[in-house]
């Protein structure tokens, strides 16, 4: 053993080296400046200064629980002051803001054990005290306090801080600091006897003048500590009005007339009407409850009506409406929460204009104490527009609870909010989501987009228009449901309006065979299918790409197709090398019926559709080259052969054999197919390539068809002679007088000589 001690090697010694050494070295403590540390915990710990309110009231709710927990066994601990609250009154007049609870209090060992030493934690004491001595069947998950640092949060707007406070143990003792040192001192005072309890008393600096108004003590309040359990008071005005009573001179009066006056006087106020008693507005100040509204989170669903989840709602998002839906749970596992999730009746304003921006839609509480709404990603950009509350007794905090710790955690919370929400959408009733659908349907498409994790489950909430019913949209569900025997695909179009695309030439035949197709109208309805490949085994297909198939095709119509290929053989040929700079291929259509051809974009190009709306784009660029690799792809051209259009250029083309290419009837030929090939452009949503060109080729048409020559020029446009305006009139004028005169000098200059 010996030798393997020697053979093992610490910072170059032996393990009994190092041993020998420890032993003979003398210990000491770490050594801490407690006014330096002071000044950290001050100014570093915390961000903002108004967060001491919320310290203090955590601190006065931990010991309110405190005798409530000890009082269980011994009701006598309550005697003295059986009311339990939290009072806070501000003294403008003395620049003093007092905080008081009716807690456990503290005797003068805990004023030097927990005020006078940093980072001791009385609730952290007091929850190993119920341990130790093996306490169970009380709930003590209400206590805040980790930490022993959130009292010296007050020195951030005090100069000095007196804590006057009664234990049931002691006698009342005032604890007074200015952050550097403190003094304890039994209280002499004989009006100020707290009972039980503690009141501190933070005397102001004056950058911090601002928290001497009640209303911003109600809004901090409100903010960080309004689901605290107990109840908290500010003493505070109101105005009132009141009868005014007798002027006392009236009253004397009153008693010196005679009985007969008196007598006189009653008889008078029969016979008058009675008079209007004058009034006074007068300033009543007493203490209100300014935190009415309570974690209805905390209660069993069954317990709470939808009247309260609608009050809670209204009074914590400020939305004057009733929500649309809610869902209260309690999640338990990594991390143990408890939560209230609503969707509004309405879209937030600019919701969609917006859209990703960071918002305060979840307020994060651990302990019924505010933490933070500032989150980058608690609920996903699609899912925004809700609000609700999350509260936890667990979670863990950094020291100055001001943010969460342990981002796995979050995460774990984020997918249990989002599984929730979704499932609340899913029980909406009929009427409810389609209120919810024509809010906030964008959104859900959105979340197919962006949510991978749940896309199975968005999908299932999609709804689109269709050519099933003018009316109602349909969900994916009842497509499938509504799909013929032999169908293996899902048809959709996309386009800017039901209009257009019920004029769509690429859904002819698939309306004419009663294949149900979706209609995709909205922008964004495009880029949320080509995110969702299939949905119940069935895949997508859009109608407008290459690779169209019907799945219900007889052999008998298969052979005809094959011979309808081979007739016009020639005719696809000579597109196909006449259009050859903007057409792939020209190719007989199996999806036309009505049109004469059609454009069709390959499996992985833009549709007319997408490639309308990537070039609407506020930031894109015209020479964007991601964007020109899909505009610059050439598309197949499809021909109805049925057409009398396509049979007439048919046999044109057959014509056309052995002629030369300079030939005026091949020039012509070419005009007629790339006319129709641009047409086919518009017809099928895309942009023309060159409208110029287009209008010219339209223009020689024109001539051919009413019989003008083409090398016929436009009629010159006669010259008429144009009379002088007032301002040539005038100049001439001018010019006249200047001869005049002239002249006239030259005369006189003869007469001199």
């Amino acid at each position: 053993m010996a030798r393997e001690e020697q053979s093992i090697k610490l910072d170059g010694m032996s393990v009994s080296e190092t041993k020998a050494l420890r032993d003979k070295a003398e210990k000491h403590q770490f050594q801490a400046e407690v006014n330096r540390m002071m000044k950290l915990i001050i100014n570093s710990l915390y961000r903002n200064k108004e967060i001491f309110l919320r310290e203090l009231i955590s601190n006065a709710s931990d010991a309110l629980d405190k005798i409530r927990f000890l009082s269980i066994k011994d009701k006598n601990l309550l005697a003295a002051q059986p009311d339990l609250n939290i009072k806070i009154h501000v003294d403008k007049e003395n620049k003093v803001l007092h905080i008081t609870d009716t807690g456990i209090g503290m005797t003068k060992k805990d004023l030097i054990t927990h005020l006078g030493t940093i980072a001791k934690s009385g609730t952290s004491e007091f929850l190993a005290k119920v341990q130790e001595n093996g306490e169970s069947g009380v709930d003590t998950s209400n206590l805040i306090g980790q930490f022993g640092v959130g009292f010296y949060s007050a020195f951030l707007v005090a100069d000095t801080v007196v804590v006057t406070t009664k234990h049931n143990d002691d006698v009342q003792y005032i604890w007074t600091s200015n952050a550097a040192e403190y003094s304890i001192v039994e209280d002499p005072r004989p009006d100020e006897d707290l009972k039980r309890g503690t009141r501190i008393s933070l005397y102001l600096k004056e950058e911090a003048q601002d928290f001497l108004d009640n209303e911003t003590i109600r809004g901090l309040v409100k903010k960080y500590s309004e689901f605290i359990n107990w109840d908290i008071y500010l003493y505070t005005s109101k105005t009132v009005e009141e009868e005014a009573e007798e002027e006392e001179e009236e009253v004397e009066k009153k008693d010196e007339k005679s009985e007969d006056d008196k007598v006189e006087d009653e008889e008078a106020k029969v016979e008058e009407a009675p008079s209007e008693k004058k009034k006074v507005t007068k300033t009543v100040w007493d203490w209100e409850v300014i935190n009415a509204n309570k974690p209805i989170w905390n209660r069993k669903t069954s317990e709470v009506t939808d009247e309260e989840y609608a009050k809670f709602y209204k009074a914590f998002s400020k939305d004057v409406k009733d929500p649309l839906a809610h869902i209260h749970f309690t999640a338990e596992g990594e991390v143990t929460f408890r939560s209230i999730l609503y969707i509004p009746s309405e879209a937030p304003t600019g919701f969609f204009n917006d859209y990703g921006k960071k918002n305060a839609s979840i307020k994060m509480y651990v302990r019924r104490v505010f933490i933070t709404d500032e989150f980058d990603d608690m609920m996903p950009k699609y899912l925004s527009f809700m609000t609700g509350v999350v509260d936890s007794d667990d979670l863990p905090l950094n020291v100055s609870r001001e943010t969460l710790q342990q981002h796995k955690l979050l995460k774990v919370i984020k997918k249990k909010l989002v599984r929730k929400a979704l499932e609340m959408i899913k029980k909406m009733s009929e009427e409810e989501f389609k209120k919810f659908w024509k809010e906030f349907g964008t959104a859900i498409k959105l979340g197919v987009i962006e949510d991978y994790a749940n896309r199975t489950r968005l999908a299932k909430l999609l709804r689109f228009a269709s050519s099933h019913s003018k009316e109602e949209p349909t969900s994916l569900e009842k497509y499938i449901e509504r799909m013929k025997k032999d169908q293996t695909s899902i048809f959709f179009l996309a386009g800017s309006s039901r209009e257009e695309v019920d004029a769509s030439p690429f859904g002819e035949r698939l309306l004419k065979r009663g294949f149900e197709v979706l209609y995709l109208t909205e922008p964004v309805d495009e880029y949320t299918i080509q995110n969702l490949p299939e949905f119940e085994g069935k895949k997508f297909q859009n109608a407008a790409k290459d690779g169209l198939k019907f799945g219900d095709e007889t052999e008998e119509e298969k052979k005809h197709f094959e011979t309808l290929e081979k007739d016009y053989e020639p005719l696809t040929k000579w597109l196909s090398d006449a259009l050859k700079d903007d057409v792939e291929k020209t190719v007989v259509s199996t999806r036309l019926t009505d049109s004469p051809c059609a454009l069709v974009a390959n499996a992985y190009g833009w549709s007319g559709n997408m490639e309308r709306i990537m070039r609407s784009q506020a930031y894109a660029k015209a020479d964007d080259s991601s964007q020109s690799y899909y505009t610059t792809q050439k598309k197949t051209l499809e021909i109805n052969p049925r057409h009398p259009l396509i049979k007439k250029l048919k046999g044109k083309v057959t014509e056309l054999e052995g002629k030369d290419a300079e030939s005026t009837e091949v020039k012509d030929a070419k005009d007629l197919a790339n006319v129709m090939l641009d047409t086919a452009r518009l017809r099928s949503g895309f942009m023309l390539k060159d409208s110029v060109a287009f209008a010219s080729r339209i223009e020689r048409m024109l001539r051919l068809g009413l019989g003008v020559d083409m090398d016929e020029k436009v009629e010159a446009e006669p010259v008429f002679a144009r009379p002088a305006s007032e301002e040539s009139e005038a100049d001439e004028e001018g010019e006249e007088e200047a001869a005049a005169e002239e002249e006239e000098a030259e005369k006189h200059s003869s007469d001199e000589l």
